[in-house]
């Protein structure tokens, strides 16, 4: 028992697999990428007794062993293929106590592959409520496995649960049933062809798609078993399921009874409130009201807070160190500078995080998926397309791979090219500093203007991406043959533990993955900033004083400051780029942010935060804060470079640019070519581009 146990959580969606996962896990788990493909891998440690580990390992959620997606392949994949590092020991298959007909077929599947199962039910604590009641000795005894009763929400089954996995090695590893008789005479002459092989994990690697890279095709050649047509293969399916909902009929008759009488129809109820036609869209707009308005009222304390310690400790490294030359003013003006300009957005960022897991945990996101597929089909995208598109206001990354559950290509390429429009939480830094820097504050019957403004920043990103999405429908000859099938969730408060992990994660992967970007591209500003080519970098001083003799000492070093870093290396990209974004409103350091977010948008503020700590040689400018360093800038001309209608042009770029090289190298993942992702840059760019000048030219 000294070795890690190797556990996989598998599961139908919304079964709280999930709040399983984070139960056993907590904060030891991390998310990544299965080798080669853009599919999550969730992954945790837990503790057992005796200083045993288990090694969990949550995979995509999937109904059945018959794979109709990437998420679903992998899952089959890894049960099939021994030689994977990650084939589990031992398979805990999470059920719903309210689903539990539907979730037991992946169930018995699983189990006929012979790999050592627990079944999970949970929401236990529904059981009395609903009117539901089991015989759990018998129905183990019927599932040939043991049964950890689990209630998430309760905190309770959990630890039966953890000495369950930990005892795996007395589980029985009986089948259920017997898959072959749906066709004696093909299963006899399957294992007569391969008479060392076990009868249905060959019938399941028959009968994957074969579109889908199967490691297991490489372990077991079937490729001269083709005893039979697709479409007689997939009857043979059909056959194997409905043998299946038999046995699991049979067994519930004699373990399940269901009080209907007792089953409250709330959950009806609230249905026909929050989908309907013209209800359902005010709560949701309301909702996203509040949610925008939280984000600046309970967050303006800490990112004040965060603003003045970055601003303090950037001063207190310049003079606990004056004599530490280059180093301390890469330190205090590219470093700290370069980070202060995200870490300050931590507090509005984990709050957008935690009210989209409240409304995913709540079981209301289904709903609003529901609501705005009746919009969206007018538009050529597949009710399936509405997952993406709201996925995208977290982040377009993951939004993007989420497409892989449209069936259809064309309607899954685009959903691809369009979901880059929806307000990612990247482009949030962006529009709060220029929010609060040219938005004046006030309120409109309760809401401030700021919030309203950054609701309609999303709501523009919404509308651009549909209006995208019917020109391209058009365009591409879109041909709708897909079905939009939402699978409905109860409603249910949401679980503190699952709310909490999910904001630390969530924005822990925000800061440290933009972190890294940020710091890296400080450290090159700062350099490109503070070193030049030529006499006039070289001999700024000279130049400037000669030309300056009649003004004070500290206005003589600011302007010093600013010539050196307008002939600096940074300063020439900035000055040759200026002729094309002079028009949009935007001075040559703005230039300067819009290169440097390509990178990551939210790399933007950290990039003028740095520009501005270097022009400024100033002691008192030392203490300002980033938002208060972008108001005091100024033109030659003593004009105020951030004005309302430059801020709104800044706004409006950022809300159609592409702006960020991580969506482009998943989009070109996903779509296998180069050809998409430089047309979604060049489209959205073009966009981006007319946009903000006319914002610009017509409020100035």
């Amino acid at each position: 028992m000294s070795k890690q146990i190797k556990v996989a959580l598998i599961g139908n969606p919304n079964t709280g697999k999930t709040s399983v996962f984070n139960s056993l896990t907590g904060l030891n788990q991390k998310v990544g990428n299965y080798p080669g493909i853009t599919v999550d891998k969730k992954e945790g440690v837990c503790k057992l007794s005796r200083g045993v580990k288990a090694h969990i390992l949550d995979l995509p959620g999937t109904y059945s062993l018959n794979a109709s997606s990437i998420d679903e392949n992998v899952v089959i994949e890894l049960l099939l293929n021994k030689n994977d590092k990650d084939f589990p020991d031992l398979a805990v298959v999470v059920s719903d106590v309210e689903n539990l007909k539907r979730n037991l077929l992946l169930f018995t599947q699983i189990k006929d592959l012979k790999i050592p199962c627990i079944l999970v039910i949970n929401m236990s604590d529904v059981m009395a409520r609903k009117g539901i009641t089991l015989n759990i000795p018998k129905l183990e005894e019927k599932l040939c496995t043991k049964i950890a009763l689990v209630s998430t929400r309760k905190n309770t089954g959990i630890d039966d649960l953890k000495k369950l996995i930990e005892n795996y090695r007395v589980l029985p590893k009986n089948q259920c049933l017997d898959a072959t008789t749906i066709d004696t005479d093909y299963f006899q002459r399957l294992e007569k062809a391969f008479p060392n092989q076990d009868l249905y994990k060959l019938w399941v690697v028959i009968t994957q798609d074969v579109n889908f890279r199967n490691i297991a095709r490489n372990e077991l050649d079937i490729t001269k078993f083709q005893t039979k047509t697709a479409s007689e293969l997939k009857r043979l399916q059909q056959k194997e399921a409905i043998k299946r909902y038999q046995f699991i009929n049979e067994v519930l008759k004699e373990t399940q009874i269901i009080d209907s009488s007792k089953a409250k129809d709330l959950r009806s109820r609230l249905d026909r409130i929050l989908t309907h036609k013209v209800w359902g869209y005010l709560i949701f707009f309301t909702v996203l009201l509040v949610i925008f308005q939280a984000i600046y009222d309970w967050a303006t304390v800490p990112m004040d807070l965060i603003d003045s310690t970055f601003a303090n400790l950037a001063e207190w490294i310049k003079n606990t160190y004056p004599n530490g030359g280059k180093i301390t003013d890469l330190v205090a003006e590219g470093i700290v500078a370069g980070i202060g300009g995200v870490v300050i957005f931590i507090p509005q960022i984990a709050f957008l995080f935690l009210f989209i897991s409240i409304l995913e945990e709540s079981g209301y996101m289904s709903r609003v998926v529901f609501l705005m597929d009746r919009i969206m089909r007018r538009f050529g995208i597949s009710g399936k397309s509405i997952v993406p598109l709201i996925s995208g206001t977290a982040c377009a990354i993951p939004a993007v791979m989420a497409t892989r559950n449209i069936e259809n290509w064309k309607e899954r390429l685009i959903t691809i090219l369009v979901t880059p429009f929806m307000t990612c939480s990247a482009r949030l830094p962006v529009y709060l500093i220029i929010i609060a820097l040219v938005i004046p504050s006030g309120d409109f019957f309760g809401v401030s203007y700021q919030a309203l403004t950054l609701m309609l920043l999303y709501i523009i990103g919404f509308v651009m991406a549909i209006f995208s999405a019917y020109v391209l429908d058009k365009v591409l000859k879109i041909q709708r043959k897909t079905f939009f099938v939402v699978e409905m969730p109860s409603y249910k408060l949401p679980l503190i533990k699952n709310v909490i992990i999910t904001v630390i994660e969530k924005t822990k992967t925000f800061v440290f993955e933009a972190g890294k970007i940020i710091l890296a591209i400080s450290v090159i500003l700062w350099v490109m900033a503070s070193y030049g080519p030529g006499k006039k970098f070289n001999n700024a001083k000279e130049i400037v004083t000669n030309e300056n003799a009649s003004i004070s000492a500290s206005e003589l070093e600011d302007k010093i400051a600013a010539y050196r870093l307008e002939h600096s290396y940074i300063g020439i990209v900035g000055k040759t780029i200026e002729p094309v974004i002079k028009p949009l409103g935007y001075d040559w350091k703005i230039g300067i942010g819009l290169v440097a977010s390509f990178a990551a948008r939210e790399v933007f503020v950290g990039t003028l935060a740095t520009i501005y700590s270097v022009g400024s040689a100033s002691e008192n400018e030392n203490i300002n804060t980033i938002k208060t360093k972008m108001s005091n800038e100024r033109y030659s001309d003593g004009s105020k470079v951030f004005t309302f209608a430059s801020g709104i042009s800044l706004l409006l770029f950022y809300a159609f640019a592409m702006q960020c090289m991580s969506t482009l190298a998943i989009v070109k993942r996903e779509t296998k070519s180069w050809k998409w992702p430089l047309i979604q840059l060049l489209g959205m760019t073009t966009i981006a581009y007319f946009f903000a000048l006319l914002a610009f030219q017509l409020l100035k």
